[in-house]
């Protein structure tokens, strides 16, 4: 299927089953009932206002659901025009539990700045929040539909699910404490119908979660990351913006933060979607990314489209796992999907990852083959050259001495593994046996050539094993106490060596 530099049609037939009239819109605006709407759950005084949410309850109830944004783009952006023609598209905002205030306010900067043929409709994924009239009061609102959850499924899941019901060929994604700023839709749209493989998002501006001030972010940013998944903001380079001689030139991007990006329909589906497999939130944004680049597209960041987002410190809904074991797992799928041996230095960042359920790849990994993906060095090498990958300076060689011999490694016949055994410590010149011989990496793993140091199970004086490496194994993760002659202990709970009484001496 190639969809690249495809122009997005626009049906007109169909166009016309959505249009309103401007009187039709001013009244459904004017008929609805925002004070009755927003007189639910309402902040009481002497209630601590960041309880619920997590931002400043009492603030953003003070504030219009209408209010005037300043124009954060650059002047230059005012002087661009966009074809006449752009694909109108449906906008999807997924929510549990959210203030009724920013969620009105989100829908209401839509509606406002936003040219009316471009909106084919706003689909609200009530993901089974406590009121659903949350939802079904809004659709009392010009284009606003709204799907409700049986149970809780989180962001991914709630996406999809709005996805499918979309009508429009692209999808727009929204968080549901936004406000998008002005002529923020068309920029975003003519780069889809340029390129359907691209994946647009706009500069995500601060609402500040404490006052609600609308500050503007800098255009000089894009997404990047570390080797434990952890979403960076990172300024460009100066050489890169060296070559920016256009303030209003679209920003190549590793990554997106997940919450509000346009992507074609079709482009979507054929990419697998998201991982549905994926819990709640966290982690979809890294697994979305690199699938997109890996598989034939791109992602970029358009400095002339602005949306503000509320950035909170803390997320007031629950994780039916845990917040770290539900990122844990979301982030350990995409390593083992996408990063391929590449994932050895996730575990090495995130040691907690090792052992941890991730649930079925099968489907994933076949998508991927599928699709002929390229690896994950491609996108080291040609997207993302600035993650540097670690070295093995850090890695130490030696022996395992326990008084005056040697840990080494025998091979048996009619085995099909070495077998670990003590034997007098030999060697020349300081230079110990080959098979007395172990090095520890940078994965945290006691390796001799493809075979590490493991425990049978991760109860404390298990036995010690010599099995094929595996850098998802906790039970061959070992991290030292010491520096000079060390001694290693087993992170899962039992020693691996410190009970037997071994010391490791590295040359």
């Amino acid at each position: 299927m190639k969809l690249k530099h495809k122009s997005v049609p626009v049906d007109v037939a169909s166009c016309d089953s959505f249009k309103i009239s401007d009187a039709e819109w001013e009244d459904m605006l004017e008929g609805f009932d925002e004070r009755s709407y927003l007189s639910a759950r309402r902040w009481k005084p002497g209630d601590d206002p960041y309880t619920l949410y997590a931002f400043n309850q009492r603030e953003s109830e003070r504030i219009p659901s209408n209010r005037a944004l300043r124009d954060t783009r650059n002047y230059r952006c005012t002087t661009l025009h966009y074809d006449s023609d752009l694909p109108p598209t449906s906008i999807i905002i997924t929510f549990h539990n959210e203030a009724r205030s920013t969620l009105l306010r989100t829908i209401r900067s839509v509606l406002n700045r936003t040219p009316v043929h471009l909106i084919r409709e706003i689909i609200l994924v009530d993901d089974f929040s406590d009121d659903e009239s949350d939802c079904q009061l809004l659709t009392k609102l010009p284009k606003v539909k709204c799907i409700r959850n049986v149970k809780r499924e989180g962001l991914i899941r709630s996406r999809v699910r709005g996805a499918d019901a979309a009508r429009a060929g692209v999808l727009t994604f929204l968080d549901s404490h936004c406000e998008v700023n002005k002529d923020w839709l068309p920029p975003l749209l003519q780069r889809i119908k340029q390129d359907s493989t691209r994946v647009v998002s706009p500069v995500i501006d601060i609402i500040n979660m404490d006052t609600f001030a609308y500050v503007a972010a800098s255009a000089d940013l894009r997404g990047g990351f570390d080797w434990s998944l952890h979403f960076k903001w990172e300024q460009l380079s100066p050489e890169q913006r060296a070559r920016r001689t256009d303030p209003t030139q679209p920003i190549k991007t590793p990554i997106i933060a997940g919450g509000l990006f346009v992507i074609d329909r079709s482009w979507f589906n054929h990419l697998g979607k998201y991982d549905t497999a994926m819990d709640i939130w966290g982690g979809e944004n890294f697994e979305i990314s690199f699938r997109v680049w890996q598989c034939g597209g791109s992602l970029e960041i358009l400095p002339c489209s602005r949306v503000g987002h509320v950035f909170r410190k803390k997320h007031p809904y629950v994780f039916p796992e845990g917040n770290a074991n539900t990122y844990i797992k979301n982030t350990r799928r995409t390593a083992e999907v996408w990063m391929d041996d590449f994932r050895l230095f996730y575990y090495s960042a995130r040691p907690a990852a090792r052992g941890k359920s991730y649930g079925d790849i099968q489907g994933r990994v076949e998508l991927r083959k599928k699709l002929k993906c390229k690896s994950f060095k491609w996108y080291l090498d040609n997207v993302y050259p600035e993650l540097k990958v670690p070295d093995d300076s850090d890695s130490q060689s030696g022996v395992i001495k326990q008084r005056q011999n040697c840990l080494e490694s025998r091979r048996v016949e009619g085995q099909d593994l070495p077998v670990l055994t003590l034997a007098p410590c030999i060697g020349t010149e300081g230079v110990p046996a080959i098979n007395q011989e172990w090095v520890y990496t940078h994965g945290q793993q006691i390796r001799q050539q493809q075979h590490c140091l493991s425990l049978s199970t991760t109860f404390p004086a298990s036995q010690v094993l010599l099995l094929p490496c595996n850098m998802a194994d906790g039970k061959q993760v070992c991290t030292h106490t010491h520096t000079h002659t060390h001694t290693h202990t087993h992170n899962t709970g039992g020693a691996l060596l410190q009970a037997s009484h071994y010391s490791i001496s590295y040359g």
